[in-house]
């Protein structure tokens, strides 16, 4: 039993006979017969009274139009909920991302959200160190990183560029200064982030290649944490410059250089090497490339250019003919 052959059969109920489903089908009667015999001869009971000429149901063709107006429709309904999806009238984008990175979705969901108001967003956080996982696991499918993973599977989309800063209190003492150098640091209190981290470590080893002594005093759970807390004045610290730009330009925290200690780091977001993007990933993956392209450094898109050509800004609705983008 297929779909087609339940359309002949409603249509031959709708217009009361064969000959009629047959015009109205653009098909002979012999074959509308046809149709019906093989439907017949699959569910094993007569369909129609094969003394009417007007398509007299019998009760097992009463019972089997019931279902297969139920199946038309769903038919019906998965149609229209793909075209939807084409669309982007619905859909949910899944991604994975830590406090940190997850700052610099905030300006592309903003945008994401005004171009696709209909599709959904959820954000998972996770460690860094797991969200690979995550996008190999199908739990996520786009994941924002800080390094490159190694795992062949993934491909890699650098889309922001972020340096580590040294940050200090307005009436911290080294407030005063415009920059200090690292050697000068040794005897100052930080303040850290308690995840081990590359960055961590990378810093670690900074200051034992300059043979100077890093003090972690405190340690605490987040980065929100960590700069209210040498905002109220209690020791120093070093940060991803993003994730304090709105302390810095509203005065709660100073920025002091350390021309010894220059640290980029590019943001990435990840995908299944193999997978083909939801239609939603790939309206954000537009509009991540969008805001590069219009508000340049410190975002970006850089990926091997054999891949960008699927990326191009087109039409984020999919609605070529009505002008909306």
């Amino acid at each position: 039993m297929d779909l087609s052959q339940l359309e002949t059969f409603l249509a031959v109920i709708e217009e009361r006979g064969f000959s009629r489903a047959a015009l109205r089908l653009h098909r002979t009667q012999p074959a509308i017969s046809h149709t019906i015999r093989r439907l017949e001869d699959e569910v094993g009971e007569p369909l129609f009274e094969r003394a009417s000429r007007e398509g007299t149901l019998t009760a097992a063709g009463d019972l089997l139009r019931e279902y297969a107006e139920r199946l038309l429709k769903l038919r019906r309904e998965a149609s229209a909920a793909m075209e939807e999806l084409r669309s982007l009238e619905r859909g949910r984008l899944n991604l994975a991302a830590n406090e940190y990175t997850c700052l610099y979705l905030l300006p592309v969901l903003d945008r994401f959200g005004k171009e696709c108001p209909n599709l959904g967003v959820h954000v998972q956080r996770s460690l860094a160190s797991r969200i690979p996982e995550h996008v190999l696991g199908h739990s996520v499918e786009l994941g924002i990183v800080t390094y490159k993973p190694e795992d062949p599977q993934l491909e890699a989309i650098g889309v922001y560029t972020d340096s580590v800063v040294l940050i200090v209190g307005p009436l911290h003492p080294l407030a005063r200064h415009r920059k200090v150098a690292l050697k000068n640091l040794g005897a100052e209190s930080f303040v850290a982030h308690n995840v081990v981290s590359p960055l961590r470590r990378r810093v670690i080893a900074e200051f034992e290649s300059h043979k100077t002594p890093l003090n972690i005093q405190v340690e605490l759970p987040s980065l929100e944490a960590v700069k209210r807390f040498v905002a109220m004045g209690n020791g120093v610290a070093l940060v991803p410059g993003l994730a304090v730009r709105e302390e810095l330009e509203r005065g709660k925290l100073v920025q002091v250089q350390v021309p010894e200690l220059k640290i980029d780091r590019q943001l990435l977001v990840i995908h299944r090497r193999s997978a083909t993007l939801s239609h939603a990933a790939q309206a954000f993956m537009r509009c991540a490339r969008l805001i590069a392209f219009e508000q340049g450094a410190p975002f970006g898109f850089r990926r091997h250019a054999h891949e960008e050509k699927r990326l191009l800004p087109q039409p984020l609705r999919g609605d070529a003919k009505n002008g909306k983008s």
